[in-house]
């Protein structure tokens, strides 16, 4: 299974839409999008895979983005998402908040933990957690996206052109 991971999109489709299409080259199986989302019209261009969307401190317009991600029958985690998927436990955030992402990369609970805010694509491992930062769809030079391999967690940074 390979899972396509963004962040940061800010709302910008212009940016977003090569984006999606390296996400259909790459052929990916699920997306989780962790945070600042930026508008409720980002959403419907996920709908070709199962998306899990968290919030992010751009994202003033919470109540818009949920009804918009729940119409189009994707997943709303709030500010926390986490699930299990080829054996493997992962969590994302957009990590905005500093105390709530130190918190989960040092639990030792998750095997993944996926990221955004920063806008700069990084992997490293706290322990045996595979900590992400797929980079940014939005105010990034190279913008990035990222992949990761399931159950392998091989994860790959691809710059969006």
């Amino acid at each position: 299974m390979k899972i396509g991971v963004v962040s940061d999109t800010h709302g910008q489709l212009l940016y977003a839409q090569p984006a999606i299409r390296l996400l259909e080259e790459l052929n990916v199986d699920l997306v989780i999008h962790c945070g600042d989302i930026g508008e409720a019209s980002m959403v419907p261009l996920f709908d070709r895979w199962p998306t899990h969307f968290v919030f992010g401190n751009v994202d003033d317009n919470q109540h818009r983005l949920q009804a918009a991600i729940e119409g189009a029958e994707q997943t709303c985690h709030g500010m926390f998402g986490h699930i299990e998927c080829e054996g493997k436990s992962i969590a994302f955030l957009h990590s905005h908040d500093a105390a709530l992402f130190r918190e989960t990369i040092q639990s030792g609970q998750w095997d993944l933990v996926c990221y955004g805010h920063t806008h700069i694509a990084e992997q490293h491992h706290v322990g045996d957690t595979l900590v992400l930062n797929p980079g940014a769809i939005y105010r990034a030079n190279p913008h990035s996206l990222a992949t990761v391999e399931l159950p392998s967690l091989v994860a790959t940074i691809h710059p969006v052109v």
